[in-house]
């Protein structure tokens, strides 16, 4: 079997937080009440979308399955975290890692693509307004999530298969769950092939998206500029404000995790931009999308009157 390497391991020992040990039950708290609101966050965008018929367009499609990628993304390492808080060094075997890195890695990499595939969306919304429905059509919008996911696939099993197949000289994996870079850390001999790799992923999974965006923001704002009055121009910018702030921290801090030299890693504050693009971006995107959009606060205000009569 491909996760039977050379070093014999069968488990793993994640030491998750164990240098601030004094301040675990102030993190489990924190942690627990951060994914609690956003599973309901998120559950909430998502039920607003499909309930609401004014909401039924690509926009909101893409925006429901990005809530539906959040909830599962978190999803994979929350549980983690919270055991390792409550019992200290959690003991994970090495099939259990694989299948987590996996899935950390094919929801990710889905949500990279993700947010690509909601910038053209507004691309063709603004550059192309006549063609638009036409363009964005549901079987348009289907096969773009599906692309997405297929991205995500592709990236977790060629990554978790190549990084399981390799032998390992450790056990203790110094974070809170099976992240690429601390298991990196642990591959015996020359690491520099598993590093290239890692760094042609990241190209991949999230430079080739991110440029992409950046070429679609570029011909967006060009468009927005020679539109006649300023009341069109702050109509169009504002229906890609959420966008842009979403992908700028979603980008911004995972970015900064995988496209980095080897030599830069620090333990401590690769645990810290791990939490902040896999446990509080996913908060923020929900908060993001119903706080700067008149329709989804629409929408949520319709539905507590309903829920008040």
């Amino acid at each position: 079997m491909i996760l039977g390497n050379l070093s014999g391991l069968s488990e793993f020992r994640l030491l998750g937080f164990s240098e601030i040990s004094h301040l675990h039950p102030l993190l489990f708290v924190v942690l627990l009440s951060l994914y609690i609101l956003t599973l309901l966050a998120n559950t909430m965008i998502a039920f607003i979308v499909t309930s609401d018929n004014s909401l039924h367009t690509p926009m909101y499609f893409f925006l429901t399955q990005l809530s539906c990628l959040d909830i599962c993304y978190l999803s994979v390492i929350i549980p983690t975290i919270l055991e390792n808080l409550m019992v200290g060094t959690v003991s994970i075997s090495m099939t259990r890692c694989a299948m987590q890195m996996f899935f950390f890695l094919f929801f990710g990499v889905a949500e990279c693509f993700l947010l690509a595939a909601m910038s053209l969306d507004r691309y063709f919304a603004i550059c192309y307004p006549l063609h638009y429905t036409v363009i964005m059509s549901s079987r348009a919008c289907r096969s773009l999530v599906a692309g997405s996911y297929i991205c995500g696939t592709a990236v977790g099993l060629v990554h978790t298969l190549l990084t399981f197949s390799s032998p390992l000289c450790g056990s203790a994996i110094d974070h809170f769950f099976c992240e690429i870079q601390p298991l990196l850390d642990l591959l015996c001999g020359n690491t520099l092939p598993s590093e290239i790799q890692v760094i042609v992923v990241a190209v991949f999974a999230i430079l080739s998206p991110f440029l992409l965006i950046i070429y679609s923001y570029i011909r967006i704002i060009s468009t927005i500029l020679h539109m006649a009055s300023a009341e069109s121009q702050q109509k169009a910018f504002s229906t890609c404000s959420s966008h842009l702030l979403v992908v700028t921290l979603f980008y911004g801090t995972a970015g900064s995790m995988y496209l980095r030299p080897k030599y830069s890693y620090c333990a401590s504050v690769d645990k810290f931009l791990s939490l902040s693009y896999s446990v509080v971006t996913p908060l923020l995107n929900p908060v993001i999308y119903s706080l700067r959009n008149k329709e989804v606060k629409g929408a949520l205000k319709k539905k507590w009157r309903k829920i008040n009569l």
